[in-house]
């Protein structure tokens, strides 16, 4: 996977962003079982990821709370807490994105979406530690030497604008998780077009989390769920 930067450029399709998820939907009969209790069979690969993470790992940077909906936000700063100063500094310094700090990071973030998905109801396959199973995430290693080297002190801030938008989402994304719930149970089926909302969302924080956090890209995430 040779990843390139891009320098930011608002006229680019988001499906061009070198970052993103996709999520297969299941158009079959739904598990109502565990659909049901998902609250809790969930808890062991989250003891799991926990222990990966660290202490930080429920620290939010989209709505400020503990609430489910932030644990991609948790795991996000959480596994990257131990590696994004290193890389801000090698970038600032020394132009160089180490390739297995990227894969570290790259690893834990497609585990944890995996366990994300699980959770929000997108999949009934109990996540795998390594395997891709239905999550399908893309983040592209960079060319450090084509990264702006002062773009990583400011990025947080540059992505403003971007939490707010995702906080009233992830809101909107409550409420269909929710109906999407009873919908299973009653139904045995996963609304589509909850799915695709839910999935967007995920990919549009993925961005977010790539170009602020990861540090991988200097193109700036559009205001997009493509």
């Amino acid at each position: 996977m040779t990843g390139e930067s891009h320098r930011p450029t608002a006229q680019e399709p988001a499906s061009t962003y070198p970052a993103g998820a996709k999520i297969d939907y299941f158009d079959g009969e739904r598990d109502r079982l565990t659909v049901f209790f998902r609250l809790f069979t969930v808890i062991p690969i989250l003891i799991v990821l926990g222990t990966i993470v660290g202490p930080y790992g429920h620290t939010e940077f989209y709505t400020g709370t503990n609430d489910s909906w932030n644990s991609h936000t948790g795991y996000a700063m959480g596994g990257v807490s131990i590696l994004y100063c290193p890389v801000m500094l090698m970038i600032l310094f020394r132009r160089k994105y180490p390739r297995w700090w990227f894969d570290f990071n790259f690893e834990l973030l497609k585990f944890s979406t995996r366990v994300e998905a699980y959770f929000f109801l997108l999949t009934d396959k109990y996540p795998s530690t390594d395997e891709e199973q239905s999550v399908h995430v893309t983040l592209e290693y960079p060319d450090a030497t084509r990264l702006n080297r002062w773009l990583p002190l400011v990025k947080w801030f540059l992505a403003i604008p971007h939490y707010i938008v995702l906080i009233v989402l992830s809101l909107v994304g409550l409420a269909l998780l929710l109906l999407g719930w009873f919908a299973v149970l009653f139904t045995g089926k996963f609304p589509r077009g909850i799915h695709e909302f839910l999935v967007s969302l995920m990919r549009w924080s993925i961005r977010v989390a790539a170009y602020a956090f990861y540090l991988t890209t200097d193109k700036y995430p559009p205001f997009s769920f493509d």
